[in-house]
C-alpha cells in the first residue's frame, strides 16, 4: 500500500509524523501541502475515507482559520463551500494528513499511526 503524506516541513506535528514512519520504515510519497494542497476533489475523497467529521480537516489553531473567521462559518457552510475553501488554501488544513488511499488519518498520534500503518 502506498502512501501519500501531506505535510508542512515547518510544522513541528509534521516533523514528528515523518520521523515515526522513517523509523518503522514506511514508504511515503512526500506532498508539500502549502504548495501543493489537495484539490477540492482530492480532498472530498480523502474525507469519504475519513469517517470523520468535516470539520476535524480545518486547522483551527492556524492564523489563516482565525483571519477568515471560519469559526463562524463552519456551522452554516455547505460541505462544498467547506470543501472549497479547504483546497483553497493549504494552510488551513490540518497536517499532516496521511492516506493510502481507503485509510485516512488527520494530525500525528503515535498510538493511532500504530494502529492504522503498522
Amino acid at each position: 500500500m502506498s502512501l501519500t503524506f501531506y505535510w508542512y516541513p515547518k510544522c513541528g506535528t509534521c516533523r514528528n509524523a515523518k520521523k515515526w514512519l522513517d523509523k518503522n520504515q514506511r514508504s511515503y510519497k512526500e506532498i508539500h501541502i502549502v504548495e501543493n494542497p489537495p484539490s477540492k476533489a482530492e480532498l472530498q475523497d480523502i474525507y469519504e475515507k475519513s469517517n470523520l467529521e468535516l470539520k476535524k480537516f480545518f486547522n483551527t489553531s492556524g492564523q489563516k482559520y482565525r483571519e477568515l473567521g471560519i469559526k463562524d462559518k463552519i456551522s452554516t457552510a455547505t460541505e462544498d463551500e467547506l470543501l472549497e475553501l479547504l483546497a483553497s488554501d493549504g494552510m488551513l488544513i490540518k497536517r499532516p494528513l496521511l492516506t493510502d488511499g481507503e485509510n485516512v488519518t488527520v494530525g500525528f498520534k503515535e498510538e493511532e499511526y500504530e494502529k492504522m500503518w503498522l
